[in-house]
């Protein structure tokens, strides 16, 4: 190998760097955003979901649009529940089926977290520069 090899390795893993410790200042951000609206990425993204559906859904239907395990939903349903930020209720047409139901109090602190999350990506449009966010874009879109 040779020294611009190297050179160009050495870059590649500083560009990684720069990107795994920008990843994280933006994850304390939201989390601080969130934290401050009284909730956890993982409650958000629940009662986000619980929002936008037509009515309650199964905890596995919910699992499912967030990706994770119904063992998790599960805890994560019992922590929303006990905070009265979401109601379990029966299925009306299957009773072995459990549904959760976002309160009006859940619907109320997911709206004020939204709203929260708007203004930290407003913030994020002003200070970084048009160009600069397509190239993020661009570097994102590579990755995925």
């Amino acid at each position: 190998m040779n020294s611009s090899d190297n050179t160009s390795a050495t870059r590649q893993e500083a560009s990684l760097s720069v990107l795994l410790r920008a990843a994280q200042a933006l994850q304390e951000k939201v989390d601080a955003t969130l934290a401050a609206a009284g909730l956890s990425s993982a409650k958000f993204s629940a009662l986000s979901a619980l929002a936008e559906a037509d009515g309650p859904l199964s905890l596995g239907e919910l699992a499912s649009r967030l990706s994770c395990v119904k063992s998790n939903m599960t805890q994560l349903v019992d922590r929303l529940e006990a905070e009265g930020l979401v109601q379990r209720v029966a299925d009306a047409t299957d009773r072995r089926l459990v549904l959760a139901r976002i309160t009006d109090q859940g619907l109320e602190r997911q709206a004020a977290a939204a709203t929260a999350m708007q203004q930290l990506e407003a913030r994020f449009l002003r200070e970084v520069e048009a160009d600069d966010r397509l190239a993020v874009e661009r570097l994102l879109g590579a990755l995925a």
